[in-house]
């Protein structure tokens, strides 16, 4: 349908609300989409009544047990459910789900068995298929191998790879013998893979010889060689000849092909282990200190994707579901899991502007993809590039499109809709690496409202708590947080005997209640607004202001390609510092400032404008893309910066260092 045009500028719920919606689910989506089937599927067992989101959101947050329960059965999770579904349903932490359950993630993600694509790759020219039983064949030959080498269920096997095949059937292969698989992308430099694998001490580091990224190869053994040398705990190294540069500099190392050699099994032994037995160890960004250590056990990590690829994204068997995303992400993970609903993934691994803007959009119509998966700052920068896939391409198998890594503008949703597809669910989701997962995001048989995250995940009991820890009314902005247990939750810290670290992390605010850390917003139509991270809100004159609402309405403007903004601590109280970089050529002028400062105040408020705005060529940012506002913030008053190596472009940081214009 077409959609909606708001004739204000502001994103207050209540005028959001007055508004139509942008995009509505036809009653053939609705009949036919995998939650109506479960929602169905409940009715007939409990005879109860569940005639829309609103009526199964409930039931999943008032009855955790069987929800979680049915959610096992409608899946058909391979395992033993054990006699209950969870202890201590109201502790949080310490309720345990399934605690006599018995299962195996790989076992569950290679249950199809047959000749059609389990992954289509492609990287920057290079194309692969890999059958289902290709697949379990690999992962037979890996996890065979591991048990040879004595890897034994809890011992860590770590990666250093790009988005590759050889990639999921190593981590399959880890899960399938039940050791613990953590994962960093090539692009990281020696130290910021040290600092988190360093902490885990794997027995097996996995590792492409190079990457390919821009139309240019990069050579990684170097820094392999210094990564092996350093990791005393590495008693296997195993390369991929991705590259083809040349590896006899890098000692005591097996070439894959010859790794799988040592692998002779045929049928996969799956270990068979408790609900919580760990599966990944993800990292924070670990841009203010080194890395946490994140551990997420089988069971939660497998039964949350289920549910939110099967009922929330409508997966099913068949679909070709892409992410675009690195190993470093959290949604590699939450990618790979799609082969749980039968589901092929669509790997890619490079530039999304390599040749050009169009080359994601080429691999969907290549592929039949179903679900595209992407980020907000890569939909807001085919904008601002003046991108338009709907001219070149049909994308008519693109049923999904999903955004995270940073709100979805209002006008993103306009642009996907006015320049990607007209029908099309799409979905802003958001969550992140402490729980692998998401506590906001969409609903395939709702409608999507402009500038909304369409829903609360089922079974999550996400609320928005004011300064005092009470439930936020409609629109009014707060911390966002879940008041009950949920699978997913990590099992703990690495290195965190006593759990201190875990509880300051995410129960020190709010005791027994999960303090998220976004600022958000709950809307008249139960949907959620974030409006940034809310160590990030900035603060003048007492005012909390969330900086995903400057971001909104300076990079509209037209010159302006990206922004930074923080918070600097001034004159006893707090100024609005606005960094901006800009189209090339494109010069900082006192007209320009104007125009910037007239736009923030008018669609924003007097307390949003910036009181200092200067220009810069780079924004510094993680691996996975997220700007880093805390460290920039660090940098203007002076203060070190302890983990430079998490940034992606760690050099950017000295355009923020000692300016003049911010010492007056």
């Amino acid at each position: 349908m077409p959609s909606a045009r708001c004739s204000v500028t502001g994103n207050h719920p209540a005028i959001l609300a007055s508004m139509p919606p942008i995009w509505e689910p036809s009653a053939d989506r609705i009949a036919n989409a995998r939650m109506t089937a479960f929602m169905h599927d409940v009715s007939a067992r409990t005879g109860r009544r569940l005639d829309n989101y609103a009526d199964l959101y409930r039931f999943s947050i008032e009855q955790p047990a069987e929800f979680w329960s049915d959610l096992w059965r409608f899946c058909g999770i391979r395992g033993e459910t054990g006699d209950r579904a969870v202890d201590n349903p109201d502790k949080m932490p310490g309720a345990r789900f399934f605690p006599g359950a018995r299962l195996n993630f790989a076992e569950n993600l290679l249950r199809r068995r047959d000749d059609t694509p389990a992954i289509v790759f492609s990287g920057e020219g290079r194309r692969r298929t890999v059958t289902h039983n290709e697949l379990y064949a690999d992962v037979a030959r890996f996890a065979a191998a591991l048990r040879q080498a004595g890897i034994q269920p809890g011992d860590r096997v770590a990666a250093y790879m790009p988005n590759l095949p050889e990639t999921v059937v190593a981590a399959l292969g880890t899960a399938a013998v039940g050791a613990v698989w953590s994962s960093c992308s090539p692009d990281f430099g020696v130290q910021g893979v040290l600092d988190r694998f360093g902490q885990i001490e794997p027995r097996v580091l996995v590792a492409a010889d190079g990457y390919f990224f821009g139309g240019k190869c990069f050579d990684v053994v170097p820094r392999l060689v210094e990564i092996q040398r350093t990791l005393s705990s590495v008693e296997q190294t195993i390369v991929v000849p991705y590259a083809g540069v040349n590896c006899d500099r890098l000692p005591r190392s097996t070439p894959w092909s010859q790794w799988l050699q040592r692998g002779t099994n045929e049928r996969i032994q799956f270990e068979q282990l408790p609900f919580n037995h760990p599966l990944y160890i993800l990292y924070s960004s670990g841009t203010t200190g080194v890395p946490k250590c994140i551990v997420h056990g089988a069971g939660g990590t497998l039964i949350q994707h289920l549910k939110e690829h099967q009922l929330h994204c409508d997966i099913r068997s068949g679909d070709h579901v892409f992410y675009f995303t690195t190993c470093g992400w959290m949604m590699w993970n939450w990618l790979v899991s799609a082969l749980a609903s039968e589901a092929t993934l669509l790997l890619y691994d490079g530039s999304p502007f390599y040749p050009d803007g169009n080359v994601l959009f080429d691999f969907a119509d290549e592929t039949g993809m179903t679900l595209f998966g992407t980020s907000a700052k890569f939909i807001d920068a085919l904008n601002k590039a003046g991108v338009t896939p709907a001219r070149a391409h049909r994308l008519d198998t693109v049923r999904t499109m999903t955004s995270t890594g940073s709100p979805l503008a209002p006008e993103s949703f306009d642009f996907v809709y006015d320049h990607v597809k007209r029908d099309i669910h799409l979905a802003s989701i958001s969550g992140g690496t402490d729980i692998v997962s998401c506590f906001v995001l969409g609903v395939p048989i709702a409608p999507v409202w402009r500038g909304e995250i369409q829903a609360k995940g089922l079974g999550m009991r996400v609320e928005v708590f004011d300064d005092r820890g009470r439930p936020a009314g409609i629109g009014e902005k707060g911390e966002l947080v879940c008041a009950a247990p949920f699978p997913s939750m990590p099992l703990g810290f690495w290195n965190d005997p006593d759990g201190r670290k875990y509880q300051a992390a995410y129960f020190e605010r709010f005791p027994d209640i999960w303090r998220h850390g976004d600022y958000a917003a709950i809307t008249e139509h139960e949907g959620v607004i974030i409006y940034g991270r809310s160590d990030a809100v900035l603060n003048p004159g007492g005012v909390r202001i969330g900086t995903a609402e400057i971001y909104r309405q300076v990079e509209q403007i037209d010159e302006v390609v990206e922004s930074l903004v923080i918070g600097q601590q001034w004159d006893s109280d707090e100024r609005i510092v606005l960094f901006v970089r800009l189209k090339d050529g494109v010069r900082l002028t006192s007209e320009l400032e104007d125009r910037i400062r007239r736009r923030v105040r008018e669609n924003a408020s007097p307390r949003h404008v910036p009181a200092r705005i200067l220009q810069v060529t780079e924004i510094p940012r993680t691996k996975s893309g997220k700007i880093v506002e805390l460290a920039v913030r660090e940098v203007v008053h002076g203060r070190e910066i302890k983990n430079a190596e998490a940034l992606a472009n760690p050099e950017a940081l000295e355009q923020f260092r000692n300016r003049v214009e911010l010492q007056s």
